[in-house]
């Protein structure tokens, strides 16, 4: 097919205007760059000619914040530790026994969990008996509260005082605060204290204690 003068003139006008609209959209292309803002957690990316970040933005990325309060990853953190200190025990009717304040330092694989406050309480019937008792271990603006099952016993070894009593079982992780919270998991517990008073209703003595702690954390 033979084109015309006329015909030749089309095409090539036509070539020409795509090459014109082409040249235009790289060089808007060209003109425009995109960068990326930061404000606290909130990641912007804006595009412009002459991009900047929106008011209260920058585009220094901000560093990975670490300490006692960054939330631990989802997994399992092993624990083991001792706890010396002081239980105050109060004496009441019916062979009930309170421990009203438990004051103890933890040593060892602790995590930063070096304090130990709790409460108990038992109406033993034999030289074993199970008890009710809960706890906090804290530090560091950390804690974990746990809770003793139903397997845990005191056990005396002797049924008038003075005696020591053994205490041994588990205690359930019910949650947490700082980095475990929402945590859970289960601690077997072994420890020791003396009763040296007779157990008179309503009197109270302060005496010495120690608790072993050890098993997992799950963390959330």
């Amino acid at each position: 097919m033979k084109l015309s003068t006329r015909q030749f003139i089309q095409i090539l006008g036509a070539l020409t205007a795509i090459s014109l609209v082409a040249g235009n959209i790289s060089a808007a292309n060209a003109a425009t760059k995109t960068i990326t803002c930061y404000k606290g957690t909130v990641v912007k990316k804006v595009t412009a000619a002459s991009p900047k970040c929106p008011v209260g933005y920058t585009t220094t990325k901000p560093a990975t914040q670490t300490g006692a309060t960054t939330a631990t990853k989802a997994g399992s953190v092993a624990f083991q530790g001792s706890y010396k200190g002081k239980i105050s025990i109060l004496f009441g009717d019916g062979n009930l026994v309170q421990v009203t304040k438990v004051d103890a330092t933890g040593t060892g694989n602790v995590n930063g969990l070096s304090g130990m406050s709790g409460t108990a309480s038992a109406v033993p019937s034999s030289l074993c008996d199970n008890f009710d008792g809960k706890g906090v271990i804290s530090g560091g603006g950390n804690s974990l509260n746990l809770a003793f099952d139903s397997s845990s016993q005191g056990c005396a070894d002797s049924d008038s005082a003075p005696a020591t009593i053994t205490i041994k079982g588990s205690a359930k992780i019910t949650g947490g605060t700082g980095k475990y919270a929402g945590a859970s998991g289960t601690l077997t517990v072994k420890g020791t204290f003396d009763i040296n008073s007779k157990g008179i209703v309503n009197t109270s003595e302060s005496t010495s204690f120690t608790l072993e702690l050890s098993g997992n954390i799950i963390t959330k």
